[in-house]
C-alpha cells in the first residue's frame, strides 16, 4: 500500500453548479484543485467505500489527467472496483445508463457539456448519484460545504495501470476495469428503438440523413449506430473523431454555434433530416427541409412533437403516463399533455428534477429549451435518443420533419419560441434581477402578471426558490433567468414565447412574431439602462 494523506487548504470557488463544477482549464491545473473537490465527494458519499464507481468523459482538454487522478484517490478512498471507459471516453447517457446497469454508487462524469474545450477552454466535473441521476440539491450543498472545510485529501502515489486497452487490472486492493464505451448504450437504443424500421425507411433515399458529431464524444456512437447498425455510408458521420478541443469550435448544436452544419446541411440536395449533438452527448439538434432552405427545429417543438407521436417509438407505445419540461421550455408540451389527458410538470432547469420524476414514476419524457431530450430509459438527457426518435417518428409516419411539424401546428397551434441571451457582468446581471424583484413585488407590468418561479419536488418534499421570473401576456410570456453553465461573467437568458392558435397562419417569421413580447420584455427589465445593451449578444 503506498497511500498519501496530502495536506491542503480549501477554495472558495467549488460549488457545484446544476451541472457540477464547470472552470477554465487553468483553473482545473492549479495544484490541490481538482483533488480538493474530489476528495469532498468521497467524503460526503460514504457508500463510495467498498462500493463501484463509474468514471469517464467527453475526452476534452485535461480529461486524460482528471480521470488518472480520480483512479489513484479512488484507491486510496476504499473504492472496490472501478469502471471507466476505454480511452476514460464516456457520454454522459452512457455514463448514466452504465452507473444503473452495474449497481454503481456513483460515477464521475468529466464533461464542461457544450463549453469549448483545449487548453484555453473550459472543463468540468460533476458526480452522479446511484441509479444514473445528477446529484440532488441536498448532496452538492453537503459537497461543496465539505470542500469549503477540507484540509487533506487521499491518492495513491502507485502509478496507474492506464485506461487505453479494454481489460482489468488492479491499483492497490481496487480492481480497474476499462470498458467498450459505446456497446452498451448502443445496445440500449437498440431495444428502445426499432432500428429495422428505421433502416428500411433510410435506405429508401440513402443520402435522406446526416449527422454532425462535432469532434465530440457521440462520433463513436453515432458511427455504430448509423454506419454499423442501420447501413448508412460512412460520410453519414460528420466530424465523428473526438478532438481535446472539439476541433477549435463551440459544440454545442443550436443554429449560431453549428452554424457550419447548418450551412453543409443547405447544400446538401437530398437531404431531409440532419442531426448533431453537443460535446458530451446528451444535446440534439434536429433539421429539415422547406422550400429548399433549412429548417430548424425548435427544441420545444422537438419535444412536443415526440410526445404527440410517442405511440411510433416501441419503448413509449404502452403510453406516457406523465411529461415534464423545464420552466422556461415553451407550453408546447403542455398543450400535448392535455389532449392525452397527462400531467405535464413544469421543474426548474436543471436535469435532477426530471431524475426525480423519473425515480418517482410521475413522467416517462422530459425536454428543456437548451436542446436537452430524454425518457425514462437514463436518467441523463441523450442527444442520440432523441435522433432516433425523430428517425423512427419520421419512419412510421412516412413523412417529412416540415410536414411533420405542419401538422402538429395544424392540430395544436404553434409556440414561436427564442431565446435572447446577454453576456454580462455578474454585476449587471444581479442589477436585472433586482429590478425584476420589485416588478414581482408589485405583482405586474402594464397589467401583465409578474411572478418569481419557485418549486417544490413532489418525490422528495426539497424546495428551491427563485428560479427566475416570469412576465406573461394573454398568448405569450418572457422568462428571465441567469444561467449556471458558464465559466466567466454572467449570462441572463431572456426566453421568449408567443402562442398562434391552430386557425391562424403557423408559418410567420419568428423575429415578427415576438418583437412585441421582446420589447415589452426588454422595457420591464430596464435592460439598455442597466447594461447598456438595447439588444441580445446572441438569439438561439
Amino acid at each position: 500500500m503506498s497511500i498519501k494523506d496530502v495536506a491542503t487548504t480549501p477554495f472558495d470557488d467549488q460549488k457545484p453548479g446544476t451541472a457540477g463544477l464547470r472552470k477554465p482549464v487553468s483553473r482545473f491545473q492549479t495544484p490541490h484543485y481538482l483533488e480538493n473537490f474530489v476528495q469532498a465527494v468521497f467524503d460526503s458519499v460514504p457508500s463510495l467505500k467498498g462500493g463501484r464507481l463509474v468514471v469517464g468523459g467527453d475526452g476534452r482538454y485535461f480529461n486524460d489527467q482528471a480521470a488518472d487522478t480520480i483512479l489513484r484517490m479512488a484507491a486510496a478512498n476504499g473504492v472496490e472496483q472501478v469502471i471507466i471507459g476505454c480511452q476514460a471516453l464516456l457520454s454522459t447517457p452512457a455514463a448514466a445508463h452504465l452507473i444503473a446497469q452495474e449497481s454503481a454508487a456513483g460515477g464521475f462524469l468529466l464533461t464542461a457539456s457544450h463549453n469549448p474545450g483545449g487548453p484555453d477552454g473550459d472543463f468540468g466535473i460533476k458526480f452522479n448519484i446511484a441509479g444514473g441521476g445528477q446529484a440532488p440539491a441536498e448532496l452538492t450543498d453537503r459537497i461543496h460545504t465539505r470542500s469549503r472545510e477540507i484540509r487533506q485529501y487521499h491518492i495513491s502515489d502507485q502509478t496507474c495501470p492506464g485506461f487505453a486497452e479494454i481489460g482489468e487490472s488492479r491499483l492497490e486492493d481496487m480492481m480497474i476495469r476499462v470498458v467498450d464505451p459505446v456497446a452498451e448504450h448502443v445496445n440500449l437504443m437498440a431495444r428502445c428503438f426499432d432500428f429495422d424500421a428505421i433502416r428500411d425507411w433510410l435506405h429508401n433515399k440513402p443520402r435522406r440523413f446526416v449527422f454532425d458529431a462535432m469532434h465530440a464524444v457521440t462520433g463513436p456512437y453515432a458511427r455504430e449506430i448509423f454506419v454499423h447498425q442501420l447501413g448508412l455510408s460512412e460520410d453519414v458521420v460528420r466530424n465523428g473523431q473526438p478532438k481535446p478541443d472539439f476541433n477549435g469550435s463551440h459544440p454545442d448544436p443550436n443554429p449560431h454555434d453549428a452554424h457550419a452544419f447548418l450551412e453543409a446541411f443547405q447544400a446538401l440536395p437530398e437531404g431531409e433530416i440532419g442531426a448533431a449533438s453537443d460535446g458530451d452527448g446528451d444535446r440534439n439538434m434536429i433539421l429539415g427541409r422547406q422550400n429548399g432552405r433549412a429548417l430548424v427545429v425548435s427544441p420545444c417543438d422537438s419535444l412536443a412533437v415526440i410526445a404527440a407521436n410517442h405511440h411510433c417509438i416501441p419503448a413509449l407505445a404502452d403510453g406516457l403516463k406523465g411529461v415534464a419540461r423545464s420552466m422556461p421550455t415553451s407550453r408546447a408540451l403542455d398543450r400535448v399533455a392535455q389532449e392525452l389527458g397527462i400531467p405535464c410538470h413544469e421543474t426548474p432547469t436543471g436535469w435532477r428534477f426530471f431524475a426525480s420524476l423519473l425515480d418517482g414514476g410521475y413522467i416517462r419524457l422530459c425536454g428543456e429549451e437548451s436542446f436537452g431530450t430524454s425518457s425514462d430509459h437514463v436518467r441523463e438527457k441523450d442527444g442520440l435518443w432523441a435522433v432516433l426518435a425523430w428517425l423512427q417518428i419520421l419512419a412510421s409516419r412516412d413523412m417529412t420533419v416540415a410536414e411533420l411539424l405542419d401538422e402538429h401546428w395544424s392540430r395544436f397551434g404553434r409556440d414561436y419560441f427564442a431565446r435572447h441571451d446577454f453576456n454580462l457582468s455578474i454585476e449587471q446581471g444581479q442589477a436585472v434581477m433586482e429590478r425584476l424583484s420589485t416588478l414581482v413585488e408589485a405583482g405586474e407590468y402594464r397589467d401583465c402578471p409578474v411572478d418569481r418561479f419557485d418549486y417544490t419536488d413532489p418525490v422528495s418534499g426539497h424546495r428551491v426558490e427563485a428560479q427566475g421570473y416570469r412576465l406573461f401576456t394573454d398568448n405569450g410570456r418572457a422568462v428571465f433567468r441567469l444561467s449556471g453553465t458558464g465559466t466567466r461573467g454572467a449570462t441572463l437568458r431572456i426566453y421568449l414565447e408567443q402562442h398562434m392558435p391552430a386557425q391562424e397562419d403557423c408559418r410567420q417569421d419568428m423575429v415578427t412574431v415576438l418583437e412585441p413580447m421582446r420589447a415589452l420584455a426588454s422595457e420591464a427589465a430596464q435592460l439598455e439602462a442597466l447594461t447598456g445593451k438595447p439588444r441580445a449578444d446572441q438569439v438561439i
